[in-house]
């Protein structure tokens, strides 16, 4: 038995971790470089499979006889692509989803579905924070009139994509009182997230709970009908029982 766990997220090392305790065979995969990699026990391959076609070449030629679906919950392209395609080669998947955020007394937070919609609750002159990263950053376009702070870990390979933009580098971790002084500093009106879930990147939730700052809130996609679990502990426990 082989498995894949198509990683990239922290529940992923663990999951990994795990896997090499237990003596199960396995090999992460990781769609690109990581710019802040979490070291794995076990080998791990580093680029994308090249579609379809290739994840079921690699999958024959690697021998692998399960899937563990590690990849950040706004991964769906891998998500639906990777479960559609086990499904038809009768290969057993697991997706390892966290919960998501839920809203807490204080928080002030409004869901939107996709990032076109905030430009019509973000008022013009108005002050944004984005935490959702550089590559739908394009999406935001209709912010324009408003000044955009999108934070990055690594520096931009390109300008940004509309006028009164910018980016802030930073490295985690974000510790709330760090990200207290931030906003307050930088003047933030509006904070937008994809509502990843985990810890380590709820601080900046907690902030905006303590300054009374809104949030907008994007959704997670449709996940595909397959098992899922939430912990790493619970996915090693079902490749054990391959």
């Amino acid at each position: 038995m082989t498995v894949l766990l198509l990683a990239g997220t922290s529940e992923a090392a663990e999951v990994a971790s795990g896997l090499a305790k237990a003596g199960i065979a396995a090999v992460a995969s990781l769609a690109g470089p990581n710019r802040a990699p979490v070291p794995t026990e076990i080998p791990t391959r580093v680029g994308g499979f090249g579609g379809e076609a290739g994840f079921r070449a690699y999958v024959k030629d690697a021998g692998i006889t399960a899937v563990i679906d590690a990849t950040h919950p706004f991964a769906n392209r891998i998500t639906d692509r990777t479960a559609a395609i086990c499904t038809d080669l009768g290969l057993p998947y697991l997706h390892v989803l966290r919960p998501p955020w839920r809203p807490q007394d204080g928080d002030n937070w409004t869901e939107i579905a996709r990032e076109e919609d905030a430009a019509a609750l973000v008022p013009q002159g108005d002050t944004v924070f984005l935490g959702t990263g550089r590559q739908t950053l394009n999406r935001f376009s209709g912010l324009e009139g408003r000044r955009v702070i999108c934070r990055l870990i690594a520096p931009p390979t390109a300008p940004f994509p509309f006028e009164g933009g910018e980016f802030l580098l930073g490295l985690p971790p974000f510790p709330v009182g760090r990200e207290v002084s931030l906003f307050t500093q930088l003047g933030i009106d509006w904070i937008i997230v994809k509502n990843a879930g985990g810890e380590a990147s709820a601080t900046k939730l907690t902030a905006a709970r303590r300054l009374g700052i809104p949030v907008l809130m994007l959704t997670r996609p449709p996940v595909p009908i397959a098992l899922r679990v939430e912990t790493a502990a619970e996915a090693v426990a079902w490749a054990a029982t391959l």
